[in-house]
């Protein structure tokens, strides 16, 4: 794979650099209002969330913290492999805290299923997630988000942070992968 022809790699743009602004500027609005009178632990699940999470937090209009954590269901494959690799803990004490995860996409569901669960048992005051994507069509209806940003059919997606063995990440827009690329 290389990486200098990524713009060759991509079948069709979803989402371009300004309708993603745009969406993320009303989810900060959005959440802003949802946590008015809070201080909520907003929580970048890494590495695929990174940008939106930075966006998002810049959209935000109020007092929050910021964390980040680290697992994995991935790999380098294009589908979750059902077993979560937990890389990185919170930095920070949630215990009796309102806490916002915040996603890339949300394809199964089982990552968003396992951090609710963990984090009910560590005694947070409230947990809610986000994703930039929801792949409404993969996952049963109870492991929805609370917030999103845009749903999305069935389709391979990199740009915007989400990636394909950690490369794509840096495209400006949510584009269609080309199957060649993951299936060769």
């Amino acid at each position: 794979m290389n990486i200098t022809t990524a713009e060759n790699d991509i079948e069709y743009i979803l989402f371009n650099e300004e309708q993603i602004k745009a969406r993320v500027t009303e989810l900060g609005a959005e959440l802003a209002e949802y946590y008015k009178g809070t201080t909520p632990v907003m929580t970048g699940v890494l590495n695929g969330a990174s940008i939106f999470h930075s966006d998002l937090v810049r959209a935000y209009k109020g007092h929050l913290f910021i964390d980040f954590i680290q697992v994995s269901s991935y790999g380098t494959g294009t589908s979750s492999s059902g077993t979560i690799t937990f890389k990185k803990d919170f930095g920070t004490d949630i215990k009796g805290k309102d806490v916002l995860i915040v996603e890339d996409i949300v394809d199964s569901g089982l990552t968003l299923k396992y951090l609710k669960e963990m984090l009910k048992d560590r005694g947070v005051k409230s947990v809610k997630t986000i994703a930039f994507l929801n792949k409404y069509e993969c996952h049963p209806r109870e492991l929805d988000t609370d917030f999103y940003g845009f749903k999305i059919e069935n389709n391979f997606v990199v740009g915007y942070g989400l990636d394909y063995a950690q490369h794509y990440r840096n495209l400006p827009y949510i584009g269609v992968l080309k199957k060649q690329v993951y299936e060769s």
